[in-house]
């Protein structure tokens, strides 16, 4: 049976608030598993706005219906409404999530900050924007985070090398848009670095509502048509302020058709105890673009040849 693996980014403070109790509550009815990676640090969600001459930005925002799914008040936090701070607000809700049974891991601290600032600032930066987020997760759940994904799916090189010092047993940083991808250890010009990676291996909605004659009411649809023509493990991306809001009838449609399909709805935990981390590909990282986004994000490369994989572990 093909697993497909539920990874819910949490962006924004109301999302931490409104839309992850939601899918909380959809996710235990239905007995489904699922992995949540919480923003831990402030809600600057209006910075984002300083975008708008990025290649994509702009349609990405009419497609999406940004004001109606973030609500106004959030699209000016980190402007003209200070930025909260969602580790300290989000923090019972966070504690709530485990409490159900779900993975809990971290998304970043800053996400505007991450998304825009890792590939352009020094290394130091980027490490003390995921110490923050650490020591955030500890001082909230009581130990540290097993987990990470990438704001954004965006990561440096240096940014890959910390989650080795930082105890993660996985991350979920990259995107795969092959029919071979999965699991695999990342490499960056020959470098092994040091933490699993298990993609993102399906678009995620914001990506394709409003693209090709794709809405909301037919969404689902195109998904399922995808994953049943493509029938392996796979890793879908969700966002607390989408698809536990507004966009929650999709996922109830998502999730009543993976099943009639044969997956098995997981975390992305759970599916990481299942792997032979040891069998798993060496493939080199790299940085582009993916239709329905804007900007470059993380991406899993072609693996290395079987013999480079094995001299590599030894």
């Amino acid at each position: 049976m093909p697993v497909l693996c539920l990874k819910v980014d949490v962006d924004t403070l109301r999302g931490t608030l409104e839309g992850t109790p939601r899918l909380v509550e959809l996710f235990r009815r239905e007995n489904v598993g699922a992995t949540f990676l919480f923003s831990m640090g402030p809600d600057h969600t209006g910075r984002a706005l300083k975008r708008i001459f990025r290649p994509g930005f702009l349609a990405k925002v009419r497609r999406t219906s940004v004001r109606s799914n973030y609500g106004l008040k959030t699209l000016l936090y980190g402007t003209l409404l200070p930025g909260p701070d969602i580790g300290r607000r989000g923090a019972e809700v966070m504690r709530a999530t485990r409490d159900a049974g779900f993975e809990c891991g971290i998304h970043c601290w800053d996400h505007v900050a991450w998304q825009d600032g890792v590939m352009h600032k020094p290394d130091a930066w980027g490490r003390a924007q995921m110490q923050h987020a650490h020591d955030r997760f500890i001082d909230v759940f009581g130990s540290a985070a097993q987990t990470c994904g990438a704001a954004g799916w965006q990561m440096s090189r240096d940014a890959l090398r910390a989650q080795g010092t930082l105890g993660y047993r996985y991350a979920s940083d990259a995107r795969a848009d092959s029919a071979s991808s999965g699991p695999f250890w990342p490499l960056v010009k020959a470098e092994p670095m040091p933490v699993v990676q298990i993609p993102t291996t399906l678009p995620t909605l914001d990506e394709m509502i409003g693209l090709a004659g794709c809405t909301a009411d037919n969404v689902h649809e195109r998904l399922l048509a995808m994953t049943a023509q493509d029938r392996r493990d796979h890793v879908f991306t969700l966002h607390a302020e989408l698809e536990g809001m507004a966009l929650l009838p999709v996922m109830e449609r998502l999730i009543a058709g993976w099943r009639e399909q044969g997956y098995e709805l997981i975390s992305t935990g759970q599916y990481f105890d299942r792997l032979d981390v040891n069998a798993l590909p060496f493939c080199e990282v790299e940085w582009g673009t993916l239709a329905g986004r804007s900007g470059t994000l993380i991406k899993q490369g072609t693996p290395y040849l079987a013999n480079l994989e094995q001299s590599l572990r030894r």
